[in-house]
């Protein structure tokens, strides 16, 4: 596993799946290229002084170091932002919780890839045929 390092890769995971928890948020997303799992942590100033955010991010690490590794799917980039509550809770229940985290952003992708596309191809469908009143649609 390698670390997620640049600006430009956690904002394309941003856009990807997510999966609330009660100590932090998952964010995944597949990449088009065969390298490993990367992932990247992220705690933001609203959750304490920066004594209380590296501690809340090594305490994510550690849980990622606990996690079976077989969880995490291939060729897919995971951030996990911090919250405050990661500083109390039980490390047995957050690795169950990035566990169940994981099964849900994996049901999210494969269900997003036999839907019916994105939002963005969708409107490209939809951009040229007749709407309620019989007219076409015109490109914005």
């Amino acid at each position: 596993m390698d670390r997620l390092r640049q600006r430009a890769d956690f904002l394309a995971v941003a856009n990807g799946a997510r999966a609330n928890s009660a100590a932090f948020v998952l964010q995944g997303r597949r990449r088009d290229d065969l390298g490993p799992i990367r992932l990247g942590f992220t705690v933001t100033k609203k959750n304490g002084t920066a004594t209380e955010r590296n501690r809340i991010r090594r305490r994510l690490r550690e849980v990622v170091k606990r996690l079976d590794v077989i969880s995490m799917r291939p060729h897919h980039d995971y951030v996990l932002v911090g919250r405050r509550e990661a500083l109390t809770r039980d490390f047995a229940v957050m690795v169950d919780d990035l566990h169940s985290a994981l099964r849900r952003i994996e049901r999210k992708a494969s269900s997003s890839e036999a839907g019916t596309g994105s939002r963005e191809e969708n409107a490209s469908k939809n951009r040229h045929q007749p709407n309620s009143r019989g007219q076409r649609r015109t490109p914005s």
